[in-house]
């Protein structure tokens, strides 16, 4: 895309403050190509233009000094009454979404999602079905495409730089948010689980990278509200490779997330917990190398991107909605085969 120099800042609002809100808001304080003009939430809101930091699985982030001309809403109608907005990012609980994303694009406004774009295909496609027609365009907030160390794993691929893929496994593992059992899930708000909060980012990387399987076969464990909170699925393509993915909030403490591809010519492997040296390639009969994984994290590329194709007008192709459906049809093919015990078709 053109120098984000080029263009003017675009005027932005956030709605839900929670943490990931709070995490987009930084990503668009850093940017030049942003200008933060107004938030949303019904709880959390600045206070003389003071954000209060939120507390997620890490510490508590610090305070977010917005500055007093950051127009503060409670409700999302009366966002979308102000005509200086011209991007909302939606970081509201998943069943909001496609309520919250519908109004946004009737109004003509640009939305990015985070993910899940819904809980279910059929909310997704309706999503969809306005976005056609409206004048605002809609990114699902997808951040693995962009996170360093799996954005140049996409071009790896792509150019065949190891040959072809022959195996592949992804690893996506965390202990059970907090949030989960305080006001969303004890609210009676079914988001879906690890399998749709958090292992849906490999199961669309997988996608990203071979496109969409014939069919899964996965094994898992439930929690609350029935939802699957740990999940192992085998993803099937004919002509190969071997996939899976696995996908967890039952980890006693932190994060991790990994990947391994065996090639034709190399492994390569990333693992979170080894810190600068996460991603390593291993070509045969050479010792392993680091690759450096160069950027900050996949949040903030994400946001950069959006905010360049609103201010230059080219609608996003590097993660659609259309992706984001898809990844919620092979989600759902997931939960299906836990709770059948069979393979489904997609």
């Amino acid at each position: 895309m053109a120098n984000a120099n080029s263009a003017k800042p675009v005027n932005v609002a956030v709605v839900g403050l929670g943490f990931m809100g709070v995490t987009h808001l930084r990503a668009y304080l850093a940017n030049p190509l942003a200008r933060v003009v107004a938030v949303c939430d019904a709880v959390r809101v600045p206070v003389n233009g003071v954000l209060a930091g939120v507390s997620g699985n890490i510490k508590k982030s610090d305070d977010i000094h917005l500055g007093t001309d950051v127009k503060v809403y409670r409700k999302l109608e009366e966002l979308l009454a102000d005509s200086e907005v011209q991007l909302v990012d939606l970081c509201t609980p998943t069943p909001l979404h496609p309520e919250q994303a519908i109004a946004v694009l009737k109004v003509g406004k640009h939305v990015l999602c985070e993910k899940p774009l819904a809980r279910t295909a059929a909310a997704a496609r309706e999503i969809l079905q306005v976005a056609e027609k409206s004048l605002g365009m809609l990114m699902p907030a997808m951040c693995m495409r962009f996170w360093p160390g799996w954005s140049w794993l996409k071009q790896m691929v792509t150019e065949q730089t190891y040959g072809k893929v022959l195996a592949a496994n992804f690893r996506r593992v965390s202990q059970m948010p907090g949030w989960s059992a305080q006001g969303t899930y004890a609210g009676g708000l079914d988001l879906g689980g690890a399998l749709f909060d958090l292992h849906i980012h490999d199961t669309d990387f997988v996608n990203f990278l071979f496109g969409k399987p014939a069919s899964v076969f996965s094994s898992g464990v439930t929690g609350a509200n029935h939802s699957v909170n740990h999940v192992v699925t085998q993803y099937h393509f004919p002509d190969g490779p071997t996939v899976h993915a696995e996908g967890s909030w039952l980890l006693a403490q932190g994060f991790n997330m990994a990947y391994t591809l065996h090639c034709e010519r190399a492994t390569i492997d990333f693992d979170l917990s080894r810190g600068a040296e996460a991603l390593r390639v291993t070509e045969f009969g050479q010792p392993p190398r680091t690759v450096p994984c160069v950027g900050g994290d996949g949040y903030g590329a994400e946001i950069s991107y959006m905010l360049e194709c609103v201010a230059h007008g080219r609608p996003p192709q590097t993660v659609t909605g259309a992706d984001g459906l898809v990844a919620l049809e092979i989600c759902e093919a997931e939960e299906k085969s836990i709770r059948t015990g069979q393979s489904v078709k997609l």
